[in-house]
């Protein structure tokens, strides 16, 4: 039987390069999450509507979930050495990967809740007499904070992978991936391609 090469070469994963990578995700959230608090950026309880949550929260918990997993997916991707940006996408995406049973984890712990509302709420929604009034109240609360959560996580995936693509060193354009193939390598770190 003849054998069919499809040229198909699988990637290995470097799991050391990943476990930094997420690590490195983990401490930035940290201190962006301490620094939010120390601004006064997060709120101290959930709030039931959206309209109770302010601008400068919303900055910090959005942009706190995505530039702590760019940094993580980054680190992932140089330790690793990838110069292409699939395998260091990939790296970036397998430390979110990794970094989510210990976002887990701490939340059961309790010890989440310095990393603000959006990564902080995984642990759920703790009503208190004063943020929730009826039935009605807590099930939005609980809707919102579920959608928090998810927002979070998923920004969070969107930072690591852009975080991997960045450390590659190729240029994240559509047009660039078409030609890739035409020119070699060395040649698209010293110049732009038309």
């Amino acid at each position: 039987m003849e054998q069919y090469d499809s040229g198909w070469r699988p990637w290995p994963v470097v799991w050391s390069a990943v476990i930094v990578g997420a690590l490195s995700a983990l401490a930035v959230g940290l201190v962006i999450g301490l620094i939010g608090f120390a601004v006064g950026a997060h709120e101290v309880s959930k709030a039931a509507t959206w309209k109770n949550v302010r601008l400068i929260t919303l900055i910090f918990n959005i942009g706190g979930a995505f530039f702590a997993f760019v940094v993580g997916g980054w680190v992932a991707a140089r330790i690793a050495g990838f110069r292409r940006a699939e395998p260091a996408v990939l790296h970036g995406a397998i430390a979110w990967l990794v970094t989510l049973p210990i976002l887990m984890l701490l939340a059961a712990t309790g010890t989440l809740a310095s990393y603000g509302g959006w990564l902080g709420s995984l642990a759920g929604f703790h009503a208190t007499p004063t943020a929730v009034s009826s039935a009605t109240d807590m099930a939005a609360a609980m809707r919102n904070t579920a959608l928090s959560n998810l927002t979070g996580v998923l920004v969070g995936l969107m930072g690591s992978v852009i975080g991997g693509w960045t450390a590659s060193g190729e240029p994240m354009t559509l047009r660039y991936y078409r030609r890739r193939g035409q020119v070699p390598l060395e040649e698209t770190r010293t110049r732009r391609i038309a």
